[in-house]
């Protein structure tokens, strides 16, 4: 009898231990990060209890030599819920943009413009070289001067960018940018300050490696006096000797290197143009050469090492071209999708976009983000747009104008509708898949819900129901106007 309560014990005291460890096993998997969907930290419930949402402008500007930053408030409650920060760059022509990087993945949308770019990812060869003397060395040549004095240079590559491109920036790669044309470029970034990249706490940050980072937007109300008067970039804080024995130069270049006396901001301005070693090729040709790498690439999926992956990874695609729309309607607009299935670096990033067109009057369906936040940029135009979650009053119920922002929160339902102008929007989302589910249209909710569950959970007539499922039967998420008479009739 002993003998079988003691087998009874231990047998009690294993399935007891197997049931904790599959708790705890369960509980891991729930809390630990993964490729696919688990990419956000966890934050504590109350910082999504919203009362309310705003359209929002950028909270403070910041002037440079050759462009403006304008920085919307991070810590503003719709921003600080999703996790995300953003700002816009205005860059005059000839305006540089300086080396700089971040602790958080980012996605930036030209608005406007065209220029080149380039994100230097460590451990990357450089791929961009010239052994020839640029041709204003060569005009300073003395008569007999000896060809093994000219000069060369090489670096890694180096991109084109125009508008309506989308370019993805991972956490921690440099990145600088140059407007070579003739017209202002304007560029709205979005960083996903939540994302497990970024290991800092959720304040956006950047690093700039040139420039002064003083009176950077997010950093004006969180310095301190000790910081504000530091300033500088961040070779700032080293010692002299140190750094020229570790770059083998002089102190003189290592006090241009700190640039503490440098006032021309974050944006400079190049007087003769920037000279980069790069292929001249038209837009087509450059974007048919990236698009055969990828091919490439897709075919030789195993990941053999940097160079096989984020070194020849696409880092850009437009989106602003209406021939790449997902979704067309001739009286609705169109809508364009970019994912991680399109662009494979959004996976490291777990985020995508979507840019949009509503014509006049036309409506965006009601629908819900399914896995993801949306951060809306309004790009031209203006659009009427409500937001609602689980209670009786809208948390947003306004218009959303050109340059201003709104967020919607995961599962908050939403729709918009064009005024009497066309309405043009780049929404970024945190998630690499986003999915959206509409409650109008072929493919919405109530189309996939059995006729006598809708008449009994609303109390509607058989016809009622079936007028809800089918009048808007041939469209999907964007909706034509109604006429007058037809819209008496529904």
């Amino acid at each position: 009898m002993a003998g079988r309560r003691v087998s009874f014990v231990c047998w009690a005291l294993c399935l007891g231990l197997l049931w904790y460890g599959s708790l705890a096993q369960l509980d891991f998997e729930q809390r630990r990060p993964s490729v696919r969907g688990g990419h956000r930290r966890f934050r504590d419930q109350s910082e999504c209890r919203l009362r309310e949402l705003q359209a929002q402008e950028p909270a403070h500007r910041v002037e440079s030599e050759a462009g403006v930053s304008e920085y919307w408030d991070a810590d503003d409650q719709q921003f600080d819920c999703a996790g995300v920060a953003a700002v816009r760059h205005t860059v005059q022509p000839r305006g540089l943009v300086l080396p700089e990087f971040s602790n958080s993945p980012r996605l930036v949308y030209i608005v406007q413009g065209s220029g080149i770019t380039a994100a230097v990812v460590p451990g990357c060869p450089e791929t961009f070289h010239s052994v020839e003397q640029p041709q204003r060395e060569r005009r300073e040549e003395r008569p007999g001067q000896q060809q093994a004095s000219r000069s060369s240079d090489q670096h890694q590559k180096i991109r084109r960018f125009r508008q309506g491109d989308i370019l993805a920036l991972p956490a921690g790669v440099t990145h600088w940018c140059y407007n070579d044309g003739d017209t202002p470029v304007v560029a709205v970034t979005v960083f996903d300050t939540s994302s497990y990249s970024n290991q800092l706490d959720r304040n956006p940050r950047k690093f700039f490696l040139a420039g002064s980072q003083r009176r950077e937007g997010w950093q004006q109300e969180r310095q301190t006096e000790r910081e504000e008067k530091a300033g500088g970039n961040i070779f700032s804080g080293f010692d002299d000797g140190l750094l020229a024995e570790a770059f083998g130069v002089s102190r003189e270049v290592v006090r241009k290197l700190k640039t503490a006396d440098d006032k021309r901001g974050t944006i400079v301005r190049v007087e003769r143009g920037l000279e980069v070693v790069g292929p001249r090729r038209g837009r087509e040709e450059e974007e048919k050469e990236e698009r055969r790498r990828e091919g490439e690439e897709e075919r030789r999926r195993e990941d053999n090492g940097l160079e096989e992956t984020l070194c020849n990874a696409r880092l850009r695609e437009n989106i602003g071209d209406p021939v790449k729309a997902d979704f067309y309607s001739r009286e609705g607009g169109h809508i364009a999708t970019l994912n991680s299935q399109k662009l494979p670096v959004l996976r490291l990033l777990q985020l995508s976009a979507e840019k949009g067109r509503l014509r006049r009057n036309a409506i965006l369906a009601p629908h819900w983000n399914i896995n993801a936040h949306s951060v809306i940029y309004c790009t031209r135009g203006a659009a009427r747009i409500q937001i609602v979650g689980a209670g009786q009053r809208a948390l947003y119920d306004g218009e959303i104008r050109r340059g201003q922002i709104l967020i919607v929160p995961q599962g908050h339902a939403v729709v918009k509708q064009a005024k009497d102008e066309e309405f043009e929007w780049v929404s970024f989302k945190t998630n690499d898949n986003a999915m959206v589910s509409p409650l109008a249209g072929q493919t919405s909710v109530f189309r996939a819900i059995p006729e006598d569950v809708l008449a009994n959970a609303y109390r509607f007539s058989r016809e009622e129901a079936r007028r809800l499922k089918f009048n808007r039967d041939h469209e999907t998420l964007l909706l034509r106007p109604l006429s007058q008479e037809r819209r008496a009739s529904a």
